[in-house]
Order: C-alpha cells, then structure tokens, then sequence
C-alpha cells in the first residue's frame, strides 16, 4: 500500500527547507509524496478567497498535513493557520516539523491549532520525516512525539 498523499504547509520565510524537501525525494530516495503547494509559480492572483479554494483543492486530495515550524510559523494566520484549520477539518494527519531540530513540541513556535489534537512532532531531517510519513502516531487530545529508541534505530545520536 502506498503512502497518503501529504499537503505541505510553511511560511514563506521556510521556502528553502520546501526546497531542500523536494531534494530528499529526489536524491535520498525517501519514498513519500505530497501535494506541491507552491502557489506562486501557479497562481497569479491576488485574490484571497481564490488562493485559498485552490489550497483547499490541494489539502482535500491529502491524508496527511505537514507543517514545517519555523520561528514566524505561529503568527501566520491569513494561509498557515487557515491551511491547519481545513486539515483538521478534514481530520488529515499532522505532523510538525520543527525547524529548529526540536524532537518535541515547542510551545514557543508551535502554533496553538495543532496542539493537544493528536498531532506528531519531528526534527526537520530526512529519516524521521520518513518515518513520520511511513509509521504515523498519535495521541488524540494531547501532542506525540517518537522516543529515543526510534532515533537510534534511524542512526540519530540520542
């Protein structure tokens, strides 16, 4: 069986570590696939209600949302927080990807929407994200994260 199609989500100031995505799946044959969300080269528009029925398109064609956590990801609210909101609608998997190499919720960065849903929390980093994708886990009403014996396993210094 396949992976679910992922929807990534990130704050334009994250687009480079999108890229650097893009090249896991190219060149470190990580076996996942996502839905491009890079409007820019797609959509020229400025309107907002138009951008976003085409993001909503994309996410309801996803089992699983990623967002990538950076350090402005939390106040993103006009397409990152609405992105999570019609996530969870569609109940989606979510898995944060924290770039700061956080292997747990940071409540500093995190946006305040995917907390205590069920949500995972990963480094930013090819073979948990991997894994993530491949042997999701959750905890409904609270916030997941893999222990240290799954990093070992992958080849992480514990």
């Amino acid at each position: 069986m396949g992976l679910p199609r992922t929807f990534i989500g990130f704050s334009s100031t994250d687009i480079n570590y999108y890229r650097l995505m893009l090249a896991w799946k190219e060149h470190e044959h990580i076996n996942f696939n996502f839905t491009n969300c890079q409007l820019s080269q797609e959509i020229n528009s400025w309107d907002e209600a138009y951008i976003k029925r085409k993001c909503r398109e994309r996410i309801d064609m996803a089992g699983t949302f990623a967002v990538l956590i950076g350090r402005d990801t939390r106040s993103k609210h006009k397409y990152v927080r609405w992105e999570m909101e019609v996530a969870l609608e569609k109940k989606c998997r979510i898995i944060g990807i924290n770039l700061d190499g956080s292997r747990r919720v940071v409540d500093s960065t995190c946006p305040p929407i995917i907390r205590d849903v069920g949500a995972v929390f990963v480094p930013f980093s090819p073979k948990i994200v991997a894994y993530a994708l491949e042997n999701y886990r959750a905890s409904p009403n609270d916030d997941y994260h893999y222990n240290d014996h799954v990093y070992a396993g992958l080849g992480y210094k514990v």
